[in-house]
């Protein structure tokens, strides 16, 4: 008659048996956490919403923000003194280069001096700060007659041309077309040119001519009869 299991040896029994199934289970728990590690992460990418797509950027179009019809427009120096004033038949602003496209401009200029420059064409193309423009058809450009405080006296001069480069702040004028220019009686032209009014330089290049008129000298005061 075989003798039967203590509550002891049982106990042991159900203890190796436990253990034994622990070191199984040991040897393949790491792939069971990858297995599970790798379905978590699948499960949140799909209920992760999707990032929205950066919007393509659109280069800067040239074309016409606002335009304006009979205007004038006026700029003042900081003392509240006129500077410049543009009109024209139509102005049309862009504002990828804050330009502005005018027909038939007219423009006036104050120097500090307070000598007077004019300008007219067919067409211009302006900065929004009027400190520079390009007089396309029929462009001349117009520096009164002026003398100084000092007494100096400067000629009137007159640039005529099919394209005209204003800086005002610089009183620059300059092209690189065909130009005539007038100062006082004298009269020049050349295929491009370059005038400084600051430096006092005028530079005129390719074919130049000038028509120069002698001055006229003072008549002199006639002597009393001996």
């Amino acid at each position: 008659m075989a003798a039967r299991a203590t509550p002891a040896k049982r106990s042991m029994q159900v203890l190796r048996l436990v253990f034994g199934l622990w070191d199984r289970l040991a040897i393949y728990l790491p792939l069971v956490l990858m297995g599970l590690l790798s379905l978590l992460t699948y499960w949140m990418v799909r209920i992760t919403p999707a990032l929205n797509e950066p919007e393509e950027v659109r280069p800067a179009v040239h074309e016409v923000d606002f335009y304006m019809r009979g205007a004038l427009v006026k700029t003042y120096d900081k003392d509240g003194r006129l500077q410049a004033q543009l009109s024209g038949a139509e102005m049309r602003h862009y504002g990828d280069n804050d330009s502005v496209e005018i027909d038939l401009p007219r423009w006036q200029s104050t120097a500090p001096d307070g000598r007077i420059t004019r300008a007219t064409a067919q067409r211009a193309l302006s900065l929004d700060d009027g400190s520079e423009m390009q007089l396309l058809g029929q462009a001349m450009v117009v520096r009164q007659a002026w003398t100084s405080p000092a007494g100096t006296a400067l000629p009137r001069m007159e640039y005529r041309s099919e394209f005209l480069h204003v800086f005002a702040r610089d009183e620059r004028v300059e092209s690189h077309l065909p130009v005539r220019f007038f100062s006082g009686s004298d009269e020049f032209s050349a295929d491009s040119f370059r005038y400084d009014h600051l430096g006092r330089t005028l530079q005129l290049e390719g074919r130049v001519t000038a028509r120069l008129l002698p001055r006229r000298s003072a008549p002199s005061a006639a002597r009393p009869a001996p």
